[in-house]
C-alpha cells in the first residue's frame, strides 16, 4: 500500500494536478455556458485522416539563434501570393506528437492508441502580414505552445464552441446508459492522469457516431486489475486487519466507481478529445467512458 500511495503522490507532483476531488457531488461544474476559444483551438486531435503537410512553417524573426516562436512572434512560411495567400489570412498551426516514454500504463493502452491513429497537437493561430511571392510573414496571434520550423500550416477552420449541457449537476452514482463505451487511452500531453479543465483522448470517434458537444461519463470498475501500476489485490473485498467478505467479489459484481464526466471537443474517425468538465478526483488512464 505504502509503494502505490508514493507512486501515486509522485505522479501527482509532477503532473501538477491535484489530489482530491475538484468537483464535490452536486457542485455546479464551472459559471461558463460554454467552452473557451482556448479550449477548442488548443485541445488536439488523434485521427487516421493524414493531414496535409505541403504547408509548414520555414523558420521566424532572429533565425539565426532562435529555434522557438511565442505568441506577437513572426514566422515565415513557404507560400506566398504565387500560391493564393493574401495579408489577413489566418491559418491554423499543428504538429505530430508520438509518445517518448513507450511504457504503458495499463493493458492494450499500444494497441488502442495504434488504432484510434495519429495525435495532432494545436500549436496556435497565424495571422499573414506581408505576402511575397513564394512565402509569406504571419504573426503568432494564439499560441497554445511553441511553433518551431517544419510544423504543419492549414487554412484557418472555425471551431464554434459547443454549449454545456443544462443539467450542470455532476451525479457520484450515475446509473450505466447503456451507450457505446471505451476507454480513456491517454492525455494530451501523454499523460497518465487528469483532473476538470484538462483534455483526455478515448477511443471513439465519429466512425462511431461521436459528434462535438457529447458528453462522455467516466468509471472504473473496482476490484479490476489491468493497469501496470503496483495494486495490492482484492482490496474491493478484502483487506488484511480491517475486515473481510465471506466470498471474493468479481469487479463485475461490485458497483462501478463514476470519477467524472467531460464534453466532446474534437473528433477522428476513432477518437475523441474530451475536456473533463467535472472530477470527484484523478482521472487515470485506462479509466473507462460512456456516452451519456
Amino acid at each position: 500500500m505504502y509503494r502505490k500511495l508514493s507512486y501515486l503522490i509522485l505522479v501527482m507532483a509532477l503532473t501538477n494536478v491535484p489530489a482530491r476531488a475538484q468537483t464535490p457531488a452536486g457542485a455546479e461544474i464551472r459559471a461558463a455556458t460554454a467552452p473557451t476559444e482556448l479550449d477548442m483551438y488548443c485541445a488536439g486531435v488523434v485521427s487516421t485522416q493524414t493531414v496535409p503537410q505541403d504547408t509548414y512553417v520555414i523558420s521566424g524573426v532572429e533565425s539565426e539563434d532562435r529555434v522557438v516562436y511565442h505568441a506577437s512572434d513572426y514566422v515565415f512560411i513557404n507560400k506566398g501570393a504565387n500560391q493564393g495567400v493574401k495579408v489577413g489570412d489566418q491559418f491554423l498551426v499543428s504538429r505530430t506528437e508520438s509518445e517518448l516514454l513507450r511504457q504503458p500504463w495499463f493493458a492494450w493502452q499500444e494497441e488502442l492508441t495504434r488504432a484510434m491513429g495519429t495525435t495532432y497537437v494545436d500549436l496556435g493561430i497565424l495571422k499573414v502580414t506581408t505576402v511575397e511571392a513564394k512565402t509569406s510573414i504571419a504573426e503568432v496571434q494564439q499560441a497554445c505552445d511553441y511553433v518551431q520550423r517544419g510544423d504543419i500550416v492549414q487554412p484557418f477552420t472555425p471551431r464554434p464552441a459547443p454549449p454545456y449541457k443544462a443539467d450542470t449537476k455532476f451525479d457520484p452514482f450515475a446509473p450505466p446508459s447503456g451507450k457505446a463505451k471505451a476507454m480513456v487511452v491517454t492525455t494530451k500531453s501523454f499523460g497518465q492522469l487528469a483532473g476538470q479543465g484538462k483534455v483526455v483522448y478515448v477511443n471513439l470517434g465519429s466512425g462511431q457516431g461521436v459528434k462535438v458537444g457529447d458528453y462522455f461519463r467516466i468509471f472504473r470498475y473496482q476490484g479490476e486489475h489491468s493497469e501496470v501500476a503496483y495494486q495490492v489485490p482484492a482490496t474491493a473485498y478484502s483487506m488484511y486487519g480491517f475486515g473481510a467478505t465471506p466470498r471474493p467479489y468479481s469487479w463485475a459484481e461490485l458497483p462501478r466507481d463514476v470519477v467524472g464526466e467531460g464534453i466532446v471537443l474534437r473528433v477522428g474517425p476513432n477518437a475523441a478529445s474530451v475536456l473533463i468538465t467535472a472530477s470527484q478526483r484523478e482521472i487515470f488512464v485506462g479509466d473507462y467512458v460512456e456516452l451519456e
